[in-house]
């Protein structure tokens, strides 16, 4: 069984459920630093799964091997549980699961947080490959993502602004896990988002600072998606930055203007 955390709202205002969905090395325990109980406060019911692999889910001894339709499952099987269709919310890696999961199921909306782009983590890849030549070549040879945040350096480059201060950089770091060599594959070429599926309102949130994905990659996401990009200042972990809960508000203002009640 998924690990499933879940913060309710002490007086409900909202019917429709809020389920989100972690990115690449994270867990649900991402989501529920801040963006959980904000949410819940203000009157939503939120649901974050840790997905197959990751967190307190099983499946880490195979994590290198699960594919991005094994995590659409694993979305779909939490959505299904709900009391009714939620609002799907995906951070990066997370992003993609979503724009996956929406060409198949229904959802009366979709937010993007600094997401794969339909046309998928190529651009990405090339980036480390010329930063860090040696840890692209580490995964190919292994087969294994973990040297992508071998580092706590790496990975606050990866998910960090240089504002984050060490310590808290050091607790996430203790948290972040491999990611599925399989996944990268599926998000590098073989299991891309089909955009012209969708049929859900999306809205597609990015961080001006992010060396994930670049301003221009997330506008790609926005026009794919015939929407405009909104962007906060601040790196690639929106939901961890300082500065999150302006990221947390806007996206609760969005629904609101999409009547999702």
């Amino acid at each position: 069984m998924l690990e499933l955390i879940s913060r309710q709202p002490e007086t409900p205002q909202y019917q429709t459920p809020l389920l989100f969905v972690h990115g690449a090395w994270h867990g649900a325990w991402c989501w529920d630093e801040f963006f959980l109980p904000y949410f819940a406060a203000k009157g939503w019911a939120t649901y974050a799964p840790s997905l197959r692999g990751h967190g307190n889910s099983p499946g880490g001894e195979k994590i290198r091997w699960h594919s991005v339709p094994n995590y659409v499952a694993d979305v779909a099987e939490i959505a299904q549980t709900l009391p009714t269709r939620p609002v799907v919310i995906g951070h990066s890696m997370g992003g993609l699961v979503v724009q996956k999961y929406l060409e198949t199921y229904h959802a009366p909306a979709g937010v993007l947080l600094a997401a794969v782009p339909p046309r998928g983590v190529m651009g990405t890849t090339l980036r480390l490959g010329r930063n860090h030549p040696g840890v692209l070549l580490k995964v190919n040879l292994t087969l294994n993502m973990q040297p992508v945040i071998g580092t706590q350096a790496l990975a606050r480059e990866m998910f960090f602004s240089e504002e984050m201060p060490e310590e808290e950089v050091g607790r996430y770091y203790g948290r972040l896990q491999n990611e599925s060599f399989r996944a990268f594959n599926d998000m590098l070429w073989l299991n891309l988002p089909k955009p012209k599926r969708v049929k859900a309102p999306l809205l597609v949130l990015g961080g001006s600072k992010d060396t994930v994905f670049t301003v221009d990659e997330v506008k790609s996401t926005a026009t794919a998606y015939n929407t405009e990009a909104v962007f906060f200042d601040m790196a690639h972990d929106m939901m961890l930055e300082t500065g999150w809960q302006a990221v947390a508000d806007h996206i609760i203002g969005w629904l609101r203007s999409q009547g999702i009640s």
